[in-house]
């Protein structure tokens, strides 16, 4: 059974804001629905409250679909809703005239004038502000907000109202109108920035990544260009002893055989991390590795005087530790600690990225099974799984030998 609230944890930091940001504009029709609607029940007549109220219930149903869909369309997920945001503009509009007509004509109560120019500076403020979610020119975000200040201004003077309160209402309307369309259009902004900052993280993983294949490959062709260079020549003076009838064909042969026996064993160590100070090394890669993919890594702990064989198969557990804070989850942290207690080397590696549905160990791939087969050669055993909220913990123990194991303590 999913614990409440699981399906906010699963998701990604952008998916959070995208969320929040969806509903913040939905929260503008609520509000619309709430102090413009609801509102006038009690203060006006029933039939008059009951028609406002469906009104603004009306535009606020349109402004949250705009929204969501406008947001989509910035998001590039959907095409631009010029009809919706249209139908919004004359639905403001409408609305607003009608709602300023009602308060400042004069022919109705005192209640009813102020419950319909409370109507007219939600609807009017908050719809300008909505429709500038599709307008991604500062210049036409601004000329919006004008028009509908210029337009109350207008109407206003039309309905006989003085000049100086012609003049506060649109101001209202342009400070209000303003500000909203201002939130709108920088939540987005900043919607934006931050997938774009999450695909940068994404990137630069996929680079730290690339950069340990081609450390990989670099090491690989450090291994066999030379040896290959002198099987090629050596081959080449075999070749040419052999069709003079020399025995010493036969030598240069045997040093062939050597070199590519060699060769062979020298490939096996790289491609298994079995090569001489590899526990050192892994870690020095695994920090430049973790601080190019921007997660921030620890490593504490000496690595001097183990055994070459428990360095060599910690060293692999370090590497393959790292690739999966890098594949798998959403890691900001990355510790990783060596100590030697009770005879044994202990590797712990802990990150935070853990998703909250993970298992216990993922059972998909083979790189844990894997580990544990190298570790088992040197008798070691490895744990993996959650270390607490968010938080996953893979701990590796390799018994030291008994000669060494005392000296090794006393000096940690």
């Amino acid at each position: 059974m999913r614990r409440p609230g699981g399906w906010w944890r699963r998701k990604s930091t952008p998916e959070k804001v995208e969320t929040y940001t969806r509903w913040s504009f939905h929260f503008f029709g609520v509000m619309e629905i709430v102090a413009m609607g609801l509102s006038a029940f009690g203060r006006v007549d029933a039939r008059l409250a009951t028609a406002l109220f469906l009104v603004v219930g009306v535009h606020a149903t349109v402004l949250m679909l705009v929204a969501s869909r406008t947001l989509d369309w910035e998001l590039g997920l959907r095409a631009k809703p010029v009809r919706l945001l249209w139908t919004l503009a004359v639905l403001t509009a409408v609305i607003a005239s009608a709602a300023l007509g009602a308060a400042e004509g004069g022919s109705y109560g005192g209640d009813v004038a102020a419950a319909a120019g409370t109507a007219f500076g939600g609807v009017v403020t908050i719809g300008s502000g909505i429709i500038a979610l599709g307008l991604r020119s500062r210049r036409h975000a601004i000329a919006l907000v004008l028009g509908f200040s210029a337009g109350a201004a207008a109407l206003s003077l039309l309905l006989d109202v003085p000049v100086p309160a012609a003049l506060f209402t649109a101001g209202v309307v342009l400070v209000g109108g303003g500000f909203v369309a201002f939130a709108c259009v920088f939540s987005v902004w900043l919607l934006n920035a931050v997938y774009e900052l999450d695909q940068a993280r994404e990137t630069r993983t996929r680079l730290a990544v690339a950069e340990e294949r081609l450390r990989f490959g670099r090491d690989l062709h450090d291994v066999m260009g030379r040896n290959l260079a002198v099987i090629a020549l050596k081959s080449e003076l075999a070749v040419q002893l052999s069709r003079r009838g020399r025995p010493e064909a036969v030598e240069q042969m045997i040093e062939v055989q050597r070199i590519a026996q060699e060769s062979q064993r020298e490939v096996r160590d790289v491609v298994r991390g079995y090569r001489e100070t590899a526990l050192e090394v892994e870690l020095a890669g695994a920090r430049g590795v973790l601080s190019a993919a921007g997660i921030v890594s620890e490593v504490t702990g000496e690595t001097a005087g183990l055994p070459a064989e428990v360095q060599s198969a910690l060293g692999w557990v370090v590497r393959e530790a790292t690739t999966n804070v890098l594949r798998h989850g959403n890691a900001e942290k990355c510790a990783v600690t060596v100590r030697i207690s009770e005879g044994r080397v202990v590797l712990t590696v802990e990150n935070d990225g853990v998703a909250e549905t993970a298992e216990e160990e993922p059972s998909g791939g083979s790189g844990l099974a894997g580990l544990r087969e190298r570790l088992s050669a040197v008798d070691g055993t490895l744990d993996a799984g959650r270390a607490g909220k968010g938080v996953f913990r893979l701990t590796a123990r390799v018994p030291l030998p008994a000669a060494g194991s005392a000296v090794l303590e006393a000096a940690s």
